[in-house]
């Protein structure tokens, strides 16, 4: 019997300001996973850069050419987010980001496009390179799309659909906002959207003229925390009580359908226990956490593990692409599940490596496992068995776990 024991799971992640440097996006979901929502196997494809587009001082949004045969591959709902992979200083770096625009797909036989937007953060190797390096022409390793931060969004006539967002925590949220309005003449869509000053604004000309396009639909509310604005409701930093009087001025939650929160831990944490004070249900409440680039450990690959002679070991067997696999993991070493996997199977899926993203998603067959950290399951997936290998440590013997379930 496969059996789950779960460490600590609300560990916050670090501390950060609102506008800090989105590098990575984490989807999690609040209440149960959308029904529609596609999990397919993560795989990385080689894509062109059609284009780096600068948004604001420090962020850029990076285009890439889907060719026509991978155009499935790279089909998406709003909110998804897809990870890049590039050898930079020496070692492999994998930054997650959301994509920025609404899903497109060319002609049939035709090549299509998915684009991110990247916000340097200081100190953040793989961000900074981004912005100032990276061009059109240069070749990349882009994860097809994954992420539950969103919604099938087919029945949208007369929805009430609100954001709040951080910095750039607006990304998947600019996704979400074309789709809804575009495809329902009647639905709404509510953002508020924190930044230090205007100036770290991003995609301020493209709210300007959705708002321009869906005058009667759209309300965007930007507060800045550094900058006065004439409102003093939309000056300073948000917290409980400013975020308490935005719901009884301005959002409202009486009559919204679905709400849809993307920034810092803090943040995000703040509206999620504010709304259930207020009897929202938490299965209309999505939510999506990022961490910075600095937070990254480098580097991602599986790190050596020495087993010595007549050393006491635990027997990780995996299944993935329908072939299984078996290594042998010191209890000394105190290895995840995933690292364990990498050492025999280097493709073996992950992005994060911090039990944010779900990518390492994968479900217990057999034996026991503990699970540290979780940012990305939801109660119903771990009572079904499933972890996430990056967390979860062998306590038994033998774990069987199974990443195509």
């Amino acid at each position: 019997m496969a059996a789950v024991n779960l460490g600590s799971t609300t560990t916050p992640l670090p501390d950060s300001d609102e506008s800090v440097a989105e590098a990575f996006l984490a989807s999690t979901v609040g209440g149960t996973t959308p029904a529609g929502v596609p999990r397919r196997r993560a795989r990385f494809h080689a894509l062109e850069v059609a284009e780096v587009r600068p948004l604001t001082s420090d962020s850029v949004e990076v285009t890439f050419t889907v060719p026509a045969d991978l155009v499935d591959e790279y089909d998406y709902l709003p909110g998804q987010y897809v990870a890049l992979r590039a050898e930079l200083e020496g070692h492999e770096r994998r930054r997650s980001y959301s994509l920025c625009r609404p899903p497109h797909r060319g002609a049939t036989g035709e090549p299509g496009s998915i684009s991110v937007a990247i916000k340097r953060d200081i100190g953040g190797v793989f961000s900074t390179w981004a912005n100032t390096e990276l061009k059109a022409g240069d070749v990349l390793d882009v994860m097809s799309p994954q992420g539950t931060f969103t919604s099938t969004l087919d029945d949208l006539d007369g929805r009430r659909i609100v954001g709040i967002a951080a910095g750039s925590g607006i990304t998947p949220l600019m996704a979400l906002a074309h789709t809804v309005l575009d495809r329902s003449a009647d639905s709404t869509f509510e953002l508020v959207y924190t930044n230090r000053s205007t100036l770290d604004v991003m995609f301020l000309e493209e709210l300007a003229e959705l708002k321009d396009r869906y005058l009667s639909r759209l309300a965007v509310h930007h507060v800045l925390s550094r900058e006065q604005r004439t409102a003093p409701l939309l000056s300073g930093r948000i917290d409980a009580d400013k975020l308490g009087e935005m719901l009884d001025v301005l959002l409202r939650p009486e009559g919204v359908d679905e709400w849809f929160l993307c920034g810092p831990f803090e943040l995000v944490q703040l509206a999620r226990d504010t709304l259930a004070a207020r009897g929202v249900d938490p299965a209309h409440v999505r939510y999506e956490l990022f961490t910075t680039d600095a937070d990254k450990a480098e580097p991602r690959s599986a790190r050596p593990v020495v087993i010595e002679k007549g050393e006491k070991t635990y027997a990780v067997e995996f299944t993935l692409d329908g072939q299984s696999s078996t290594v042998e993991s010191p209890v000394s070493a105190n290895e995840s599940i995933l690292n364990a996997a990498l050492r025999v199977r280097p493709d073996t899926p992950f992005a994060c490596a911090g039990g944010v993203c779900g990518t390492c998603r994968a479900r217990v067959i057999d034996g026991e496992v503990r699970m540290t950290e979780n940012y990305a399951l939801e109660p119903d997936e771990i009572d079904a068995g499933y972890v996430l290998t990056c967390q979860s440590h062998p306590t038994s013997e033998r774990v069987v776990v199974d990443y195509d379930g």
